[in-house]
């Protein structure tokens, strides 16, 4: 009677547990690609195109000051047409604004029209998107374009991250700030450890991303960026743009690298308040839509990079971590319950030390950092388990594409996935069946 639970507990703990082992090593075995002694290119070589909502504010001011002490050929600013002026006055005060930055706007708050604004004015070989709460280090360019440097076909290059502290955070602030910091140390594990084991990158995050000019001036880019389906053709998205590109990129014949190295570590913000949750919501419908349409409309990945389709787009579908945990441990009493009680115990000990083992062994270097906060490992666990409701109230609001924890962003939510009416439909066709002729 036993057997077939252990076999069930085998298959599921194989399952759930070989990708902690192999991306282990992969992540402690990457290697980031070092600049050249001699390189071709140079920081004048990059653009920079920063897409804002306000168009001012300390955090940005912030963001363009290291990024020209990268001293890029230049700077785009794309924001609304509300804050155009706020946006002038603070560029007056930047004696680089004459030479080194333009800016632009568009009607409505939009990502993907700001990009696409700002994309055809670039003159350089190099484009990067930047985020507008985030910190460069100052020897960040020579590590981001080393990639590109070494091999042709590298088309997109990403940043690993981490979270700027609070200076004085009161306990709430400590608390939601541990956890933001924990994602972004889970997400960098994952992206080296996969473009380790074979080039794929789960999302090349917008925060600081790097892609050749030419795959984005590209036409037929142009196109699907600004026309990108949903469900089969019944919406248009025009959220999830960096899911978007990262998928272009691998079906198109593009290969992907994350620069995972202090030299090229971007400081960034996320909430600390409960803001946060609604972070991770938006986060998690970013990543089924996007998971979903990699495996089941585009399915480039599965032999593209097979690794990456197990070890990221596939947990998409995986049940909840508490619901992983609680059938493993059921599995695994049912599987050694005719044992000796002796063995019976120390199997299910066995067990529950390595689900302990795997709840942080991927945030270790988070804990040697900052060793004070292993005082808050209960409250990454129970945040774990928590976040599977996070992920179920997702897949059930995937119509939903509001920020929800920025001020403004929200002011044209429907325009990010609307849908398409008939004649819509009708036009979409006759342009894809003219382009293919």
């Amino acid at each position: 009677m036993a057997f077939p639970y252990m076999r069930a507990f085998i298959a599921l703990f194989l399952y759930r547990y070989l990708r902690l082992v192999v991306n282990l090593f992969a992540f402690y075995t990457f290697k980031p690609i070092p600049p050249p002694e001699n390189p071709k290119l140079t920081a004048q070589d990059v653009t920079v195109i920063i897409p804002t909502l306000e168009g001012c504010g300390d955090d940005l001011v912030e963001t363009i000051r290291t990024i020209l002490d990268n001293r890029p050929f230049e700077l785009i600013l794309v924001t609304i047409e509300a804050n155009r002026k706020k946006a002038e006055k603070m560029l007056e005060a930047m004696p680089a604004s004459k030479s080194r930055i333009r800016l632009f706007t568009v009607a409505q708050p939009n990502k993907r029209r700001q990009m696409t604004r700002a994309i055809p004015e670039v003159r350089t070989a190099i484009t990067i998107f930047a985020d507008d709460d985030v910190s460069w280090p100052s020897t960040a360019l020579p590590w981001i374009l080393a990639p590109f440097e070494k091999d042709e076909k590298f088309g997109g290059v990403a940043t690993c991250q981490r979270l700027r502290r609070a200076v004085s955070p009161t306990f709430s602030q400590r608390i939601w700030g541990f956890l933001g910091a924990l994602y972004l140390e889970r997400r960098n594990f994952d992206c080296a450890a996969t473009t380790h084991m074979d080039g794929g990158v789960p999302c090349l995050s917008g925060r600081t991303v790097a892609y050749r000019t030419k795959i984005l001036q590209d036409e037929g880019f142009t196109h699907a960026f600004t026309n990108e389906e949903w469900w089969w053709g019944k919406y248009q998205l025009n959220a999830d743009d960096d899911n978007f590109i990262t998928r272009w990129m691998v079906s198109h014949g593009w290969e992907t690298y994350i620069q995972y190295h202090p030299e090229v570590e971007v400081k960034t913000t996320l909430e600390d308040n409960p803001k946060f949750l609604k972070q991770c919501a938006r986060w998690s419908r970013s990543n089924w839509r996007s998971n979903l349409t990699s495996m089941f409309s585009e399915k480039h990945i599965w032999y593209r990079q097979p690794w990456s389709a197990y070890a990221v787009h596939l947990t998409t579908l995986s049940p909840p971590a508490l619901l992983g945990d609680m059938l493993l441990i059921f599995l695994c009493h049912k599987a050694t319950e005719p044992w000796d009680r002796e063995s019976h115990v120390l199997a299910m000990q066995a067990l529950g030390v390595w689900m302990f083992i795997s709840k942080f062994i991927k945030l270790l270097g988070h804990y040697i950092r900052y060793p004070v906060d292993i005082l808050l490992l209960p409250v990454s666990i129970l945040f774990g388990y928590f976040h599977g409701g996070i992920k179920i109230y997702a897949v059930l609001t995937l119509n939903v594409t509001a920020w929800g924890s920025r001020e403004g962003a929200d002011a044209n939510d429907a325009e990010r996935m609307r849908k398409r009416t008939d004649i819509e439909r009708q036009k979409r066709a006759y342009s894809l069946n003219h382009v293919a002729r």
